[in-house]
């Protein structure tokens, strides 16, 4: 390493010491909770310890909670059991709705990674041929947004389909077995269904909407510390911008901690984006007009403003 760059270095880990000293002396806090899922920044952190090596020499423990979908982390998050996590766009307008106590922190376009799965030997070749399919995906999460989408730009709708609710591990040997005719889902259950579960790509999320997945507070926790969860995001966008130069690590990252095979890993890997920061207007325009589009269809009870729960760190 370069003198200049180990200078640079060193001074602004001095910098972030001193501003997390001052945050947990102001609040007191022991433990940082972070619920997260078998994919994307989060477990790469947690595999180089990168918050933990934050945290440790303030006194703050680390724990991770590992959830297989984003609906029940926002429940955990909604009371307490969560301080933080990383969800599609859909858990926390279903959280939202129901008055969870949740704000957005940060965001990360997705570029690719997601969308439906048909068999390979399925007579389902182009969107219109879903009418009258069994589809499954998990209620709530970003899925759920990727079939709305999906059946839209074919000029169907919701009630043209029969939707299957089901968790990921519980949807893959469904999808495997004949269980369900498609399968909407994300990486690296995504890739599990190419390359383990016979699956063809009918559509990629890509093609049809713009998506974000986001970091969710638990909201009584940014009120109270919010110098922690600025350094939490300042960790998390420095871990995403180490592991969008290094794909190969990251599958291997990956792979050690959710025990999904470095080969799946490495397809989630080499397509997937890494670039975590604030939560935009455009982002906050993009994720309403989801918001506004299951009221419209009547699945989530009442209409929601985005804005209102997007965080913004007043403590300095």
């Amino acid at each position: 390493m370069k003198r200049r760059e180990f200078l640079e270095l060193s001074l602004g880990s001095a910098a972030a010491a001193a501003l997390s000293q001052r945050a947990q002396a102001q609040t007191g806090t022991k433990e940082i909770r972070i619920g997260y899922q078998k994919n994307g920044v989060l477990v790469i952190a947690r595999q180089r310890a990168a918050l933990e090596n934050h945290f440790r020499p303030q006194g703050i423990d680390v724990k991770w909670v590992e959830f297989s979908a984003g609906p029940p982390m926002m429940e955990a998050m909604n009371v307490g059991s969560v301080d933080y996590g990383a969800v599609g766009d859909s858990p926390p307008i279903f959280a939202q709705a129901a008055g969870a106590a949740i704000v957005y922190a940060a965001a990360q376009p997705i570029i690719n990674g997601s969308g439906i799965l048909v068999p390979q030997a399925s007579a389902i070749t182009t969107i219109a041929d879903l009418k009258g399919k069994r589809v499954g995906f998990t209620k709530g999460s970003s899925a759920h947004n990727i079939v709305i989408r999906t059946l839209e730009k074919a000029g169907l709708t919701y009630n043209d389909i029969t939707p299957v609710y089901l968790t990921p591990p519980d949807a893959g040997p469904a999808f495997a077995n004949g269980g369900i005719d498609a399968w909407a889902i994300w990486d690296p259950y995504f890739a599990i269904g190419e390359t383990r579960q016979n699956g063809r790509i009918l559509v990629n999320s890509r093609e049809i909407t713009k998506t974000n997945s986001f970091y969710i507070a638990n909201r009584d926790f940014a009120k109270n510390n919010g110098q922690l969860l600025q350094q939490i995001v300042d960790v998390t966008t420095s871990t995403a911008a180490w592991a969008q130069a290094h794909p190969e690590e990251v599958a291997k990252s990956l792979s050690a901690v959710t025990g999904v095979p470095l080969d799946i890993q490495i397809i989630a890997a080499k397509r997937a984006g890494f670039s975590v920061g604030p939560v935009t207007d455009d982002i906050v325009a993009t994720q309403q007009g989801v918001a506004d589009g299951f009221f419209k269809l009547g699945l989530i009870p009442k209409q929601i403003a985005i804005r209102d729960i997007v965080w913004r760190n007043t403590q300095t």
